[in-house]
């Protein structure tokens, strides 16, 4: 069985590191879903305007080359506690697939990428490829007071985020606001280590490193990227 991917999404985050771990955290993060050629027919997308939100049907990284494990350790968890890997959201699967929920904000069909869907809120990193795209239905795909398992009901709480006006001069405002919520969820792993430490990833095509100390998490540092490995 093979698959074909219907489409590539773009935006400010070239490594998983950083990226927001569930759809709809940052809700602010603007990506662009790019149709392959094969695919931008406007006959296709007849009525999809009419939707306030979408699936997306994904590959959780570029060319969905992993290996996997029956447990993992979800960092939601704190990166302690193991849970078969069926039982929660990992990509770490036999079939490394994403389902991830976004706010469609405008479909662009002709334009020089030929058609373009502008979402927000996806936890796809740029690159992703698109196998599928749904619309999501409120009184179909969602149930409120569903069972969470280890996961709770309680949101995770929030960091307050500061980010020195020397740095935030880098992006323009709905870059900065993409990233301090992607922040304030925490995006270092499950063990965190101590205050001190500084952590890094790659956003908006610079180097972010911050550390995080009784809450607060502080930006230190933004430098050009020189490459990914």
């Amino acid at each position: 069985m093979e698959f074909k991917p219907i489409a590539f999404l773009h935006n400010d985050f070239p490594t998983k590191f950083g990226l927001p771990r569930q759809s709809g955290m940052a809700d602010s993060l603007v990506s662009r879903v790019v149709m392959e050629k094969e695919y931008q027919n406007p006959e296709a997308f007849r009525g999809i305007e009419e939707f306030e939100y979408l699936w997306l049907l994904a590959v959780f990284e570029p060319l969905g080359n992993r290996s996997w494990s029956p447990t993992v350790r979800p960092p939601k968890l704190g990166g302690n506690k193991r849970m078969g890997v069926f039982a929660t959201r990992s990509p770490n699967r036999p079939n490394p697939i994403a389902l991830t929920k976004v706010r469609l904000l405008s479909v662009e069909c002709g334009c020089a990428e030929g058609t373009v869907l502008t979402v927000s809120g996806a936890d796809l990193m740029d690159g992703t490829a698109i196998l599928d795209i749904k619309p999501y239905l409120p009184f179909a795909d969602s149930v409120p007071n569903a069972a969470t398992g280890a996961y709770g009901i309680d949101k995770q709480a929030l960091l307050e985020v500061e980010i020195p006006d020397d740095i935030q001069a880098l992006f323009n405002d709905g870059q900065i606001a993409a990233l301090k919520e992607a922040l304030a969820f925490d995006p270092r792993p499950g063990y965190k280590g101590d205050d001190e430490r500084i952590f890094g990833f790659c956003y908006g095509g610079y180097d972010i490193k911050f550390k995080v100390n009784n809450g607060l998490l502080t930006v230190v540092g933004a430098e050009p990227m020189k490459g990914i490995e």
